[in-house]
């Protein structure tokens, strides 16, 4: 099937692209153009292929047959990521691959750092000036001299943004690079994309969030299942089309807002006065059983540090905590042998080992289960893993995968597999979507669904809207740390909720 592309424009040029990975096809046979200073985004379900098309183009990983053309150049088949930097082609991966404890200046620079006058000693201050100009260039919320691990994710995406323009790219590949900003770093990276079309810089676009989708997009490439179903030219670009071919079916609607009946019952979690400073400050609440309870606030409002002190992940400095009636003080060890699970912001961080296989990955949470005199029942593993394999869909179904090779998709099922074939009482889920495609999201919220209706408590963090109202029984807001307001309403809109994060308070002027 063509790419669509015309020849004379064309700054890259894909050819029948194939890629395998242990017999399993994951490109089969797919064209791919994109035309010098146009925005062309890059759409299709977890495990379309998209992941892997973009490792091909930037030498992160080689193809198995195809050819590459760069700038009236031809791509050799062992083209490599460094190849790929000196043609031009600057990449930010979905995973930020920032190093922590550097400056945002050094990540900036990295590999590329201003050396002083007849030596190979980097150039700090010259580096942090340099980094300061892009700063104020894009108007970017940084200092050069900000620890990477000190500033928050949405801040460590743009760092990964100034990383790519720092470089004389002429293609410039995001991979969902609005995943954890803000509506204003969105507004601000979107700026950012015009200037580079302007300047006759190609922009590849990869998002799952089809209004960004529709309004950026000069064309728009499809792909399902490893093939190439259609080039989109800008007339064509409607949302509801992307989602039919990405998915190969009509979607049917579902109801976006959710009925709140706040449910009573058993109450599984206090929590008073819980307050780690400098993070979130007299914070109190309870859930009950079967209760999904969302968190919605802004970037930086304290929603993470909340989840990952009541699940034990990080210490606070005051309160009480009581879990299903009894004084608690939360651990990680405590929490998984109490029935407490944890799905973290960070998936490739913290919720994955990417060097291991999946029914390892399913298995180290459940080791009091599958080892519990300190050696690994195997059958009791492989069993485990199966299951989570089967139960979250999880593709390609292959226990032995390593998951560092499935798409992020996949890798959130994995994380969340893990935790459902074990009996729970109560999960923390931070940010579950982010990355994820349509038909992805709507098995995770049937999963979601499935534990409240089973008895298990949920606290849910998301920035997306729709998923909060639509999945939370209540909805508590925080901002800048503190208790905002909490929403009991039997109709519940995203805007309501964003109007409360932003600080506005019912009544109150726009």
């Amino acid at each position: 099937m063509s790419s669509n592309g015309n020849g004379a424009d064309l700054l890259l040029e894909c050819r029948s692209i194939t890629k395998s990975y242990s017999g399993h096809v994951v490109l089969d046979g797919v064209d791919f153009s994109i035309r010098r200073g146009e925005v062309h985004a890059l759409v299709g379900e977890n495990g379309a292929g998209k992941s892997t098309l973009i490792k091909i183009i930037t030498g992160a990983t080689g193809r198995d047959s195809g050819e590459m053309v760069y700038d009236g150049t031809v791509v050799p088949m062992d083209h490599q990521r460094r190849d790929a930097e000196a043609l031009g082609i600057a990449v930010i991966f979905q995973e930020l691959s920032l190093i922590p404890g550097m400056t945002v200046a050094q990540n900036i620079f990295l590999g590329k750092e201003p050396l002083r006058p007849l030596t190979r000693l980097i150039d700090v201050r010259r580096m942090n000036s340099q980094a300061q100009e892009l700063i104020d260039r894009y108007e970017f919320p940084l200092k050069p001299t900000d620890i990477i691990d000190d500033i928050s994710i949405a801040q460590r995406q743009l760092v990964e943004i100034l990383n790519a323009l720092s470089g004389k790219a002429g293609l410039m590949i995001m991979d969902e690079p609005t995943s954890s900003l803000t509506k204003t770093e969105v507004e601000m990276l979107f700026k950012i994309i015009a200037l580079l079309k302007s300047e006759g810089i190609s922009v590849l676009y990869i998002s799952h969030r089809m209004e960004e989708v529709y309004a950026l997009s000069d064309r728009v490439t499809v792909l399902r299942d490893g093939r190439l179903v259609k080039v989109l030219d800008k007339g064509e670009i409607s949302p509801e089309e992307i989602i039919r071919l990405m998915i190969g079916h009509k979607l049917e609607e579902k109801a976006v807002q959710h009925e709140l009946s706040p449910k009573g019952g058993k109450v599984v979690l206090e929590v008073r006065g819980l307050t780690s400073v400098g993070k979130f400050e007299d914070l109190s609440f309870d859930l009950h059983e079967g209760e999904v309870l969302g968190i919605g606030g802004l970037v930086g409002s304290g929603r993470t540090e909340l989840v990952r002190a009541l699940y034990g992940a990080d210490p606070y400095d005051a309160g009480t905590i009581r879990f299903l009636g009894t004084e608690w003080i939360p651990s990680v060890k405590k929490s998984i042998e109490n029935g407490i699970g944890f799905i973290p912001e960070e998936r490739r961080l913290q919720g994955i080992l990417a060097t291991q296989s999946i029914t390892r990955n399913i298995g180290i949470p459940n080791l009091d289960r599958i080892a519990p005199r300190g050696i690994v029942n195997v059958k009791e593993e492989d069993r485990r893993a199966a299951r989570g394999i089967e139960m979250l869909n999880v593709k390609p179904p292959r226990p032995e995968q390593l998951v560092g090779n499935l798409s992020g998709g996949n890798q959130q099922k994995v994380v969340l597999a893990k935790w459902l074939v074990r009996d729970l009482k109560l999960i923390f889920i931070d940010e579950p979507t982010v990355g994820i495609d349509i038909g992805a999201k709507e098995e995770i919220y049937e999963h979601i669904r499935a534990l409240s209706a089973r008895g298990v408590s949920v606290i849910l963090v998301s920035s997306d809207l729709p998923e909060l109202t639509r999945l939370s029984d209540r909805v508590i807001v925080l901002r800048r740390g503190r208790f905002f307001r909490e929403f009991r309403e039997c109709v519940l809109t995203g805007e309501k909720i964003l109007r409360a994060a932003s600080g506005i308070r019912e009544g109150d002027d726009d």
